[in-house]
């Protein structure tokens, strides 16, 4: 691949660290601030959650300033936003100060997810999309990693105020992706589609390798002459797989693994420090089987990777659910660590991927934006009934229910989920209908 087409697609992944960092480093802070403001269960997982329903919102408008002041402009302001977000969860005294700020952080986790997939799709070649798409979920997982190492590194730093480090480190990141995003130009699908730019994309397409006269006239040929609706009923089948595979994403448990680690692991009977230590793992895991994923996603395909992820999700969580029961003695650890391992290489890989590149050109980001939309839903869900459900009804249950989910998952993939390795974006509708 030529050279600036790497560096600009690694640069808009850089989004996806902070997307990860955000979502990992409060998996160190959250007892701390249970126990710090005195929240109950149900309040607390409100706190914990409060970054998701950002996320939802995020999500569900991020495709709104793409669309209108374009690609790059938005990715500039999601990095600022993380800043300021970063800043204030860390200096709050109170927990709906916190709140706020995590909420204003969510915003930007569920923009960046909309709109730097969208990006990186809109000048990948179709035979790179894949391995380009997952770039922004490889910095998602090496995020997450790099939350998990900095929370175990800054234990005691500060004291009972270390939480504060953990949250506001972030901050140095976001000024650097939102410095990074202005040395790389505009998507040229948007430039043509939204400011009939041909020159614009033209230069874009030249600079990047590609044939630009032949990829301007297939672009051209997917203009309609009217703003198309997503919801008019000509959209129904990417829409339906949007929100099926967004769906399944968050019931498999992972939000509830990625953001509640430490306690997962203290409920299986580990230590503190061991827990902290054994959710650094899951980090090493997940960066691992992502680059598995990132190797096979354009070899052997979307499907592929479903598959063998939805396998391992079930075989996973029904040994977890069977550890937590008492009818496994101990081994939560290596279940979790297999779980993350089919997570990264399945779902983890895929879902950025195959949301971007499903919708056509008129409604990728809109759609992109449901699919997300959809995810972020669910995952606020998910870690807003986790703490109450593992305290009431125990790690057996929650993880059986998972398990479950998965095999209906399995069932979608064999009976829906269409291949779209190696389809140009502009021919993609044919294999989705």
């Amino acid at each position: 691949m030529n050279k600036k087409l790497i560096f600009w697609s690694i640069t808009v992944a850089l989004g996806g660290l902070l997307f990860g960092m955000d979502v990992a480093n409060i998996s160190g802070a959250e007892q701390r601030i249970q126990k710090l403001w005195n929240l109950s269960d149900w309040m607390h997982g409100t706190a914990i959650a409060m970054a998701l329903y950002g996320t939802i919102l995020g999500a569900a408008g991020g495709g709104i300033p793409a669309n209108k002041f374009g690609r790059k402009k938005t990715l500039i302001l999601i990095g600022i936003i993380f800043f300021v977000s970063a800043v204030g969860s860390a200096l709050a005294n109170d927990v709906y100060t916190f709140m706020a700020f995590r909420f204003l952080g969510g915003l930007s986790i569920g923009a960046s997810s909309v709109v730097a997939p969208v990006y990186i799709s809109e000048i990948a070649p179709p035979q790179h999309r894949g391995k380009m798409g997952i770039a922004f979920q490889l910095n998602v997982v090496a995020g997450i990693l790099l939350a998990y190492f900095i929370n175990y590194l800054l234990q005691g730093v500060g004291g009972e105020n270390d939480w504060r480090y953990m949250l506001g480190i972030i901050a140095i990141p976001s000024l650097f992706f939102s410095v990074m995003m202005l040395f790389t130009p505009e998507s040229p699908r948007w430039l043509l589609l939204n400011k009939n730019d041909e020159q614009g994309a033209r230069t874009i397409f030249e600079i990047s390798g590609a044939n630009a006269d032949e990829l301007i006239h297939e672009i051209k040929n997917t203009i309609t002459p009217k703003k198309e609706s997503l919801f008019s009923g000509k959209f129904s089948k990417p829409l339906l797989l949007a929100f099926l595979l967004a769906f399944f994403n968050q019931l498999s448990g992972i939000n509830a693994i990625i953001y509640f680690a430490p306690r997962v692991f203290e409920m299986a009977g580990l230590g503190k420090d061991a827990a902290f230590l054994s959710s650094a793992g899951i980090g090493i895991i997940n960066f691992l089987f992502t680059i598995l994923g990132w190797y096979l996603i354009d070899r052997s395909g979307r499907r592929t990777l479903m598959y063998i992820g939805s396998v391992g999700y079930i075989i996973s969580l029904t040994l977890m659910s069977l550890a937590f029961a008492g009818v496994i003695d101990g081994g939560v650890p290596i279940f979790v660590f297999l779980f993350i391992a089919a997570h990264a290489i399945g779902q983890g890989s895929v879902i950025w991927v195959f949301l971007s590149e499903i919708f056509p050109n008129s409604v990728r980001a809109s759609g992109t934006s449901f699919g997300c939309l959809t995810h972020w839903f669910f995952a606020a869900v998910i870690s807003q009934t986790f703490p109450f459900f593992a305290g009431s009804l125990g790690g057996a249950t929650i993880f059986g229910f998972f398990a479950l989910m998965m095999v209906l998952q399995l069932i979608f993939v064999w009976r829906m989920m269409p291949e779209t390795k190696g389809v140009a974006l502009e021919d993609m509708g044919v294999r989705v209908h």
